[in-house]
């Protein structure tokens, strides 16, 4: 049970991770002015972020986008330290051990079938 929770955990964390880069670049684009060439990269970060939400094992797509939001909000908060240098606050942290908290609920149910 708890290897198949954090194998699911893990494959959350580089889709989030695919997610968050693909919306980086853009984002870095428009308003930074950086390089349009970023385009480029954010389009196959958020190719990625798709077809790595194909390889989780739920069979419903909204159960996916559920369980994979709690980890999404941990990541990146993670991204936050490290790409812009802001130490999360204690209300990041607590906020995002719930979502942790719910998103290990939803996953459960992958080890009862």
């Amino acid at each position: 049970m708890i290897q198949e929770l954090a194998k699911t955990a893990g494959l959350f964390a580089l889709t989030a991770v695919a997610e968050i880069v693909g919306c980086y670049l853009p984002w870095m684009v428009l308003k930074q002015e950086k390089s349009s060439w970023l385009l480029v990269p954010a389009a196959a970060f958020l190719a990625a972020f798709a077809w790595l939400l194909t390889l989780h094992p739920f069979t419903a797509a909204g159960r996916t986008y559920a369980a994979y939001g709690g980890m999404y909000i941990a990541v990146a908060l993670l991204w936050l330290w490290w790409a812009e240098g802001i130490a999360p606050t204690r209300w990041d942290l607590v906020g995002a051990g719930v979502a942790l908290v719910g998103m290990t609920i939803i996953a459960m149910q992958l080890t009862q079938a």
